[in-house]
């Protein structure tokens, strides 16, 4: 991406309040004085006057550090608004009603001394000032070791390609965001590489940007790392919905089984069941359970750049029949008759060890009484 050439006139004030902290030469306090700043070559240079006396009837322009006629740029008189080229005119001057002197297209060669004398009709004033064109400086280009990272575990350099030397006039941007360095990045002293330590999926873009010699600001183009990432997890979602990880299902039903995944690039699938390798589907299904198809199911989820794996276990059985358990007490025929006969029988055995016990008492009591 290149920047278009800006028109001067919405950031000239910017430029000229700023020039006054470095003017050429300036004069004493109450003498005209000439304000200039660093300009780029192509664009409009401006010198500009201050302390202009009220009154003056004519401004002259001279190339270097004297105002003879041999040096005279233009002249402009503001009572008869006329002006004279001199023999330094290049088609490219101009001077504004309040004296400035403009110099259009400025090219590299126009850096030097300017000399303005201004007119009184009483009086003279004179001021030298210093004018710098420098060159364009293009955005600067941007290149990286790789652009292809694993989350979490890969560095990536960046480097940023510029023939600027002030450090400080070099800038990085992450997501837009600029940026310095941290635990997770470093800048280099020179602030030409930017290394990132580790990058996550949501590092979108890498730039980096100087600042010219306006304060303008230059960006390169941008890098936009591919990061691979995840599985993070494995989502296994199954009709007949699951019991925590068992499935009851009859034989005959239908069953789906379906594993799914997060990941950059898509995972791969592979499916075990009972030990034994069975599909690299994403998902199964069974129309009509067989007796065969039921046992444990597990789910492998792989990124296979990342090199990580993870997995989902779940087993298919019958569903458990609960007995019918009575809540009546019930004898079968048999049982019952076996029952009452021994009753029957344990009553006369009573009745016989009752009687015995009142015959013997009785034959007790009557030998007594003999």
């Amino acid at each position: 991406m290149h920047l278009s050439r800006p028109r001067p006139s919405p950031w000239r004030e910017l430029v000229l309040v700023a020039s006054l902290l470095a003017c050429g030469i300036c004069q004493a306090s109450g003498q005209v004085s000439i304000i200039s700043s660093p300009w780029i070559e192509g664009f409009e240079a401006l010198l500009e006057l201050q302390n202009v006396p009220e009154g003056v009837q004519e401004y002259s322009w001279h190339r270097g550090a004297n105002d003879s006629a041999d040096s005279m740029i233009v002249s402009y008189q503001p009572p008869s608004h006329a002006w004279q080229r001199g023999p330094m005119y290049s088609s490219r001057e101009n001077v504004t009603v309040k004296g400035h002197l403009v110099i259009k297209d400025s090219l590299l060669n126009d850096t030097g001394s300017y000399t303005v004398r201004l007119d009184l009709g009483n009086e003279t004033q004179r001021a030298t000032g210093w004018l710098e064109i420098h060159k364009w400086e293009g955005d600067p280009g941007i290149s990286a070791n790789t652009t292809s990272v694993v989350e979490y575990r890969d560095p990536m350099a960046v480097f940023c390609h510029t023939n600027v030397t002030d450090a400080t006039r070099i800038q990085w941007y992450v997501n837009a965001l600029n940026v310095s360095s941290n635990e997770q990045m470093t800048i280099s002293p020179d602030r030409k590489t930017l290394t990132l330590h580790q990058l996550s999926r949501y590092d979108f873009t890498i730039r980096c940007g100087i600042e010219n010699v306006l304060g303008l600001p230059q960006k390169s183009d941008i890098i936009s790392p591919k990061v691979f990432y995840g599985p993070d997890s494995v989502l296994l979602r199954t009709k007949p919905s699951k019991f925590s990880s068992v499935l009851a299902a009859e034989v005959g039903s239908t069953v789906q089984l379906d594993c799914t995944s997060t990941s950059s690039p898509e995972p791969t699938y592979l499916w075990i069941h009972n030990g034994s390798f069975l599909s690299s589907a994403a998902s199964l299904s069974f129309p009509s359970l067989t007796w065969e198809q039921m046992g444990r199911y597990r789910c492998i989820v792989e990124n296979p750049v990342a090199q990580l794996r993870f997995y989902r276990d779940i087993r298919i059985q019958r569903p458990r029949t609960i007995p019918d358990i009575r809540t009546g007490f019930y004898l079968s025929g048999s049982l019952a008759v076996f029952f009452i006969g021994m009753t029957v029988l344990g009553g006369v055995y009573l009745c016989g060890v009752l009687i015995y016990f009142l015959i013997t008492r009785f034959s007790t009591r009557t030998s007594r009484a003999i």
